[in-house]
């Protein structure tokens, strides 16, 4: 990887490329549809990895309810999530970081590559996810769902969030980590560079496949242009 131009900022997804949840995330959906809807509802049989969450909620709504939500029933449905997901994402029993997260992130930081977020959680939840593992002390800034439901718009959004802290910043020299060919997606659509880890539901091939520029089986492989 000697060849591989040095990153100037990475953007990291969360889920299942920081942290394995334990489900936490589902669960807390599925207490929100309860709570504030009174039905049933398993975000897992209306929609996939990588999704925005304005879109789960939508998308399960629609599922579940068989029409759209009113702005009023999401916003509700928004507030019973994010209550349940910060307290049970503290008693998930399958919580983890991922292998290498902290080492890496560390190690980045220490050649002076700014490190961002780019998820699809709504920001709240984002950051909530992270805490148990105290991995928000090492991230600047972030772009989330709750910036906008279209996964390459918010990479953009990202994008530019990173050009305020760096003067002269390429779309190229950001690199974008991510576990769903839906990450690799939309770094593509933004321009930047695609860096697909294989540490959730899609193989080393899957991402390839998807056209990644670069593909790591774990975070403790080596990072491109470090």
């Amino acid at each position: 990887m000697a060849d591989v131009r040095k990153p100037v900022v990475v953007l990291f997804d969360i889920d299942e490329t920081l942290i394995h949840t334990g489900g936490s995330g589902a669960r807390s959906w599925t207490a929100a549809f309860e709570q504030s809807l009174g039905v049933s509802a398993d975000i897992g049989q209306h929609t996939s990895a990588g999704e925005t969450d304005p879109n789960v909620a939508r998308e399960t709504f629609r599922g579940v309810l068989a029409r759209e939500p009113t702005a009023e029933e999401l916003s509700a449905l928004y507030a019973k999530y994010l209550l349940h997901l910060a307290g049970d994402i503290w008693t998930s029993e399958q919580y983890r970081v991922l292998p290498g997260v902290e080492t890496l992130v560390t190690r980045l930081g220490d050649v002076g590559v700014i490190l961002g977020l780019v998820s699809g959680a709504m920001e709240g939840a984002a950051r909530t996810k992270l805490m148990p593992a105290n991995l928000n002390r090492y991230f600047l800034f972030g772009a989330y769902g709750s910036d906008s439901p279209d996964r390459a718009e918010l990479t953009r959004i990202a994008i530019e969030k990173a050009a305020r802290l760096h003067e002269s910043l390429a779309a190229t020299d950001v690199f974008v980590i991510g576990d769903t060919p839906r990450d690799i997606d939309a770094a593509s659509a933004a321009g930047a560079t695609s860096v697909g880890v294989a540490t959730g539901k899609y193989s080393t091939d899957d991402l390839r496949g998807a056209g990644a520029a670069h593909v790591l089986a774990s975070l403790e492989d080596p990072f491109p242009g470090i």
